[in-house]
Formats: C-alpha cells, structure tokens, sequence
C-alpha cells in the first residue's frame, strides 16, 4: 500500500492547507477552547477541511483519524491495517502567541507504526517528508543533515516551549552529568523531532501529556533519518492505534 502512495501529492496537500492556515495567521482571529482547555482555532478547522477531503478523492479506501474529527470508536478502528493519522494544526497554543512554531502533520499509519509522513511549517516554509524504504528529507536534502560524533563530550537537548515538566527538567539534570557540554533548544510542536531528525538536536525527552497524532507524521520522518521515539519505561518503540490515544513517556533520539 505504502507504494502506491505518492509522497508528491501528500505534500501539495500540505502546502495546499499551509496557504489557507497562513491567511488566517496574518489577520485577526477568534481563540475558542476544547473541553481539556486546548486551544481551537478557524485555522484548525480549515486545514482539517482540506486535507480530509483531499485525501479522500485521492485515497478513498484508506480512513482518516483527525484530532479535529469525530472520535472512532475502537472497536472500529483496531481493525484498521492502514489508515491517515492527522494532526490539522500541531502547536495551536504558538499559532496563537504568533511565533511561527507550528506545523500540519500528515501520516500515514500501516498497523501499529508510521510508514510515510509529511510535516510542513508555513512560516518557516520547511517541509520534512518520509516513505517508508526511501528516506527522510528536509527541503529535498537527505536527513540526517548532520551527526554527532562525540556525543561524550557534547549534546544538544531539545524540549517543549508550552509544555515542560518537572521530570523533563529533572532529566536534563542527570544528562548534564553524563557530557561535558548539553545546551538546550525550547521549540513549539513537531518541529521538536524534526530538529533531532535533521542532527540539530540529539535527544527530545517527553514527559507529559501527547496524542498519537502529535507524533505520528515527524515519527516517520525519524524512522527513515536512523532515529526513533521510544518507550521511556521499556525502550520499546511508542505505538499507535491504541485503545488511549495518549502516549506514555518516551525519549526521541
């Protein structure tokens, strides 16, 4: 199935979306607020608009799971081999503040793991995409753009700008004691795992709250740049199509 998706079309779907997104960004806007306080926007519903019904007349056979979608029932949706895990609008809460750090996030799921994934920034105009068996890119370049070779004596750390928590604070503590030099990046949304993708960074520790489509689309993209998202508890890949949505801790690096 995979192969039959082209990664050409998922992208237009995603510049498509941030043109629309942008529009809205740059005039006044109203802030509505979801039953758990997350914010909502006419940008949210707009890019959920364009990229379900995109990817329905081209992929008619494959359902779509959106964060601003009605919920599945998991009795239905366990019995998905592939399906679309969207996430409209990741960072809300910086689209918001108006700094520019938030992406559309398309993917692709085949059972429990990520096989393809389109993550755009309309601000910054990067976009980051992946296929399973073909690699991950930034703006056509083949990730991971850099390595670190003595990771012993430094490490980049990378961590949520609107969502830190003790643990993650009390983490980067101990990393400190095991290199010479850890500096650490504050980001808004999947921009965080693009920038460990990419090299920029060399670990995102998450320690609080997150929905499977936060992760799903930038979690390809790390699969095919050698990297991966990891169960904090058991080291095991972080999974998806769950009966919860949410994630346990894990360790992107």
């Amino acid at each position: 199935m995979v192969e039959n998706i082209n990664i050409e079309d998922i992208k237009d779907i995603a510049f498509k979306s941030g043109e629309a997104v942008l529009k809205i960004y740059n005039q006044d806007f109203e802030v509505e607020y979801k039953d758990d306080n997350s914010p909502l926007t006419k940008a949210d519903l707009e890019a959920n608009r364009i990229i379900c019904q995109s990817l329905e007349k081209l992929y008619p056979n494959i359902p779509i799971l959106s964060e601003e979608n009605i919920s599945i029932n998991y009795e239905i949706r366990k019995n998905w081999k592939y399906y679309w895990c969207i996430d409209p609008i990741d960072g809300t809460k910086e689209f918001v503040k108006r700094n520019g750090e938030f992406t559309i996030n398309i993917s692709l799921i085949y059972k429990n793991s990520p096989v393809l994934g389109v993550v755009f920034s309309p601000v910054l105009n990067d976009i980051y995409y992946a296929k399973k068996g073909f690699g991950a890119f930034k703006n056509g370049q083949k990730l991971p753009l850099q390595i670190n070779k003595n990771p012993e004596k430094s490490l980049v750390a990378v961590s949520s700008r609107s969502h830190q928590s003790d643990e993650v604070l009390k983490f980067l503590e101990n990393l400190k004691k095991e290199t010479e030099n850890l500096s650490v990046i504050s980001k808004g949304s999947s921009l965080k795992f693009c920038l460990v993708a990419e090299g920029v960074a060399d670990i995102y520790p998450r320690f609080s709250p997150i929905q499977e489509w936060d992760t799903s689309a930038s979690h390809s993209i790390l699969l095919e740049s050698g990297k991966n998202i990891l169960n904090y508890e058991t080291g095991e890949q972080i999974k998806y199509n769950k009966e919860s949505m949410l994630h346990p801790w894990f360790i992107a690096k």
